[in-house]
Parts: C-alpha cells; sequence; structure tokens
C-alpha cells in the first residue's frame, strides 16, 4: 500500500494532459511489444495472458465486493466483461492480418460511431461521412488489406463502443475498482477456452510471460491508473480529443517496434478518422478505454 500512496502522489503532480499522452504512448508501445511476439504464440492465447496478469493485479489492489449484488448488476458485468474479452481478442486477431495503425484506425469507427448515435445535429452526420471516406480509403488500397482483418477491427470497435455504453451505468452500480476487476474476472474466463486450446507449447516459455506481463503492464495497469488520475480534473471533451490520437501512436510505434510504415493512402485515411473522432467528440461524453 506504501508503493500505490507513492505513485499516486507521484502523479497527482503531473499535468492531467500529460498523464493521458502517456497512457495513449503506453497503450500503443504495448500493442506493438505483443505484436511482436505473435510467432511465438497464438494472439488468442496472448490475449488470455494479458487479461490473466491484469485481472490477478486488480483482483490484489481492488478486492471487489461480491456479496448481496442484484441480477442486474451481475449482468451488467457480465456485458462488460463479454466486451471486454471480445474486444481484446478481436484486436488481437486483427493485429496478425493487417497493420497496427489501420486495425486501430478501424476500431476507432465503433466509438465514433457511439458519440454520434440519437444526435440530430446536422454536423454529426458530417463526422460519419469523413469517417466513412477514410474507412473507404483504406478498403480501396491498391495492395488491398485481409477482408478477415479488417473485420476483425470493425468487431474490435463495435465491443469497445459496447463497454463505452456499459461502463457508465456498471460504474453506477460497482464501487471504485470492482467493476472493472470483476470484469476482467470474467474476461479471463472466457479468454480461457480459446487461449488455452491454441496455446500449443507456448504457455512453457518464460520469454512469453515475461513479454505479456510487461504487456498487460503498459497496455492495462499503467495507462488504466494515469487515466484515472488525469480524468479527475480534465474535462470530458478533452479526454476524448487526446484519446483520437491512438491511431497516429498506433502507427508510429508500430514503425518503431516493428517496421510497419504506412503509405500515404492510410495515413490520409487515418487523418479522416481522427478528425471525424475530434469533432464527434467535442461536448460529447466520452470514458476511458478498457483496461483489460
Amino acid at each position: 500500500m506504501v508503493v500505490v500512496e507513492a505513485y499516486s502522489s507521484a502523479v497527482a503532480r503531473v499535468n492531467p494532459v500529460v498523464l493521458v499522452l502517456i497512457a495513449i504512448a503506453s497503450v500503443q508501445f504495448g500493442a506493438a511489444v505483443a505484436k511482436g511476439i505473435f510467432t511465438a504464440a497464438h494472439p488468442a492465447t496472448l490475449s488470455f495472458l494479458r487479461v490473466t496478469i491484469a485481472t490477478t493485479v486488480f483482483l490484489v489492489i481492488a478486492r471487489p465486493r461480491w456479496s448481496g449484488r442484484t441480477l442486474r448488476d451481475w449482468l451488467l458485468v457480465l456485458g462488460y466483461g463479454l466486451c471486454l474479452a471480445g474486444m481484446n481478442l478481436a484486436i488481437y486477431l486483427s493485429f496478425a492480418r493487417i497493420p497496427i495503425g489501420v486495425a486501430v484506425t478501424l476500431e476507432f469507427v465503433g466509438p465514433l460511431a457511439l458519440a454520434v448515435i440519437g444526435s440530430r445535429r446536422l454536423i454529426d452526420l458530417g463526422w460519419v461521412l469523413l469517417a466513412a471516406m477514410g474507412v473507404g480509403l483504406l478498403g480501396a488500397l491498391p495492395i488491398g488489406l485481409d477482408p478477415v482483418g479488417v473485420a476483425l477491427a470493425l468487431l474490435a470497435g463495435a465491443m469497445w463502443a459496447g463497454y463505452i455504453a456499459l461502463a457508465g451505468p456498471m460504474g453506477r452500480r460497482w464501487e471504485g475498482l470492482s467493476g472493472l476487476t470483476t470484469g476482467s474476472l470474467l474476461g479471463f474466463v472466457i479468454l480461457a477456452v480459446p487461449g488455452l486450446l491454441l496455446a500449443g507449447d507456448s504457455l512453457g516459455r518464460s520469454s512469453v510471460w515475461a513479454t505479456m506481463a510487461l504487456v498487460a503492464l503498459l497496455s492495462t495497469v499503467i495507462p488504466y491508473g494515469l487515466e484515472l488520475h488525469a480524468r479527475r480534473s480534465i474535462k470530458a471533451s478533452t479526454f476524448g480529443i487526446l484519446m483520437s490520437i491512438e491511431p497516429a501512436a498506433a502507427a508510429i510505434f508500430a514503425w518503431l517496434v516493428l517496421g510497419e510504415w504506412l503509405g500515404w493512402v492510410e495515413w490520409l485515411a487515418m487523418a479522416l478518422v481522427i478528425t471525424a473522432s475530434v469533432g464527434a467528440v467535442r461536448g460529447a461524453h466520452v470514458t476511458r478505454r478498457p483496461a483489460g
């Protein structure tokens, strides 16, 4: 607890915008590191290991209360856990087929669509059309993209949108980190089947465990903690705009770590989606990324 308190005290002195930017970099660096060992273990197994390690950390920190919960409480957290597990699995499977920067750009369509659903403002339709132009450019690339990889990235985006939609009501019924921890635990159970069935001999490799422990810290524990502190003093609209740079951050770290460099058409498509995201989240309610 002394370490946790010291960490909280140090983080509290940092500008919240800087915290969010560090969190974004941490998540996307972790994604690139994870893809770097796709040859050593199946993406489903790596997704399972990431959630396993992150859940263990959350259980130690949070120790959620499960007694006295209503059926609605459990249904909410079950849906949350399903979205968490589905998003993690889908995006890792997508990474195996298409560049990380492209996958994260496509994934962002989910939260973007959620941000404008129900809006009656004409300008929001414009943001949707702008994002659609970006996705259309990706589909028109001369080199072609794996259609399964594209579909998986869009599925991950839909799961992300589901996570956002459930985070509010679940947060009101599950105090502190209890909902996140319980949802992450349910995600662990859900991912155990494909993760273990496709593991082969990878679970016996210490390098795989060590890498995914690092990824769990980079892509889950560290960014969630930083964003939790940042959201206490930063406006939701500002947070959403900052989060919109994730596709670009993903592409940059994929290039630095894996040598995945995108062409100008892909960068243009990414710019259109980012611009649409920035426009859509201005004044809209947003939430932090999933942490599983």
